[in-house]
């Protein structure tokens, strides 16, 4: 990945802390990790989830089949974007208010989060997004090469201890995979708290034939996306003095 000009990358991934060379190869196969459900529903909660949920599912092919991302909408779309554990749906929904020409698939296991993106959907009316209420791991895997224009990554579990680095979901091989789906020129932006998991993107990133970091200057990484509408979860980070760091990578 070439070195931008005017980018100090030793000094972000100097903050972000190196990362330690790796003892065995990081598995394609990746186990899910985490919590699928939190506190109890309430009834309206539980009424989207039967009822508007089945409507917006992605339903994957057969083993071996393709996922076209087209398909999923009923009317066409200029695009179609991705966001990978959506939590709360924030920043989902704010995008697909933003965009309705965009087709968006949100992937978020815990029920918790999609109920929430489910009353935003419903409440808002919000046509053009699609749930994978399962790990995306299998979904990325359905779509066909080059098919999105847009993947994000949001404040995912840094699973901060050295043991549990493996659950991670950024590796070598979940990039090369979200390099596969993207058109040349998509962008994959990832955002975190975590200055380890930061420089643990980077370092894998920078060997992905695919990906290239867009930063020119240290703002570039400091400063949200210019469409960005904050979390909650970005906020809680902040208020307790927590950095995030934004980065985006583009397709080449």
């Amino acid at each position: 990945m070439p070195v931008a000009p005017g980018t100090d990358r030793r000094a972000i991934t100097e903050r972000c802390v190196t990362t330690p060379g790796r003892s065995a190869p990081e598995t394609p196969e990746r186990a899910f990790f985490g919590r699928r459900k939190g506190k109890r529903l309430r009834e309206g909660q539980e009424q989207r989830l039967a009822e508007l949920l089945p409507r917006l599912r992605v339903v994957l092919p057969e083993p071996g089949g393709r996922l076209d991302p087209a398909a999923l909408f009923a009317e066409p779309k200029s695009a179609h974007w991705l966001e990978i554990g959506f939590g709360g749906g924030e920043h989902l929904a704010h995008q697909a208010r933003t965009h309705p020409e965009i087709g968006f698939i949100g992937a978020e296991p815990f029920v918790n989060g999609v109920v929430k993106l489910l009353r935003a959907v419903d409440e808002g009316g919000l046509a053009n997004i699609r749930v994978r209420d399962e790990d995306v791991t299998a979904l990325l895997a359905a779509l066909p090469d080059a098919s999105l224009s847009r993947v994000y990554l949001l404040y995912p579990d840094p699973w901060p201890k050295r043991r549990q680095r493996k659950r991670r979901f950024v590796s070598d091989e979940s990039l090369a995979e979200i390099a596969r789906v993207l058109k040349p020129g998509g962008l994959f932006r990832f955002a975190s708290d975590i200055d380890d998991y930061a420089g643990w993107t980077l370092v894998r990133a920078a060997r992905c034939p695919g990906l290239a970091w867009t930063a020119r200057s240290a703002a570039d990484w400091r400063e949200p996306y210019p469409d960005w509408p904050g979390t909650r979860y970005e906020a809680k980070a902040i208020a307790a003095g927590r950095r995030p760091t934004y980065l985006e990578f583009v397709r080449t």
